[in-house]
């Protein structure tokens, strides 16, 4: 073979290596921002939940908020819960 074969035979190698060495770089930050929009795409989605799960949570404190400004509500809770009575009354507990 000739000197300027082998010397076009080197560039052509040469240049192949670089484009698949961009290749490989391209591909692999490619790679990890699809991850990356994957994992937070994820979290999302839990953070959805957890958001909806807050809010029912919210309406139950909301409605307890609402049941406690009531004082007949109030006492009857405070008869059932601690097991307070009226004058004359008798409390008998029945196990669940």
């Amino acid at each position: 073979m000739s000197k300027k074969r082998k010397d076009v035979k080197r560039k052509f190698f040469l240049v192949a290596l670089v484009y698949i060495a961009l290749g490989a770089i391209l591909l692999q930050s490619v790679g990890s921002t699809v991850y990356q929009i994957y994992t937070k795409k994820k979290e999302k989605k839990e953070f959805e939940k957890e958001l909806l799960e807050l809010k029912d949570k919210e309406e139950e404190l909301k409605a307890t908020v609402t049941k406690l400004q009531d004082p007949d509500y109030v006492a009857r809770y405070a008869r059932e819960k601690y097991l307070y009575s009226k004058d004359g009354e008798i409390i008998i507990r029945i196990p669940d």
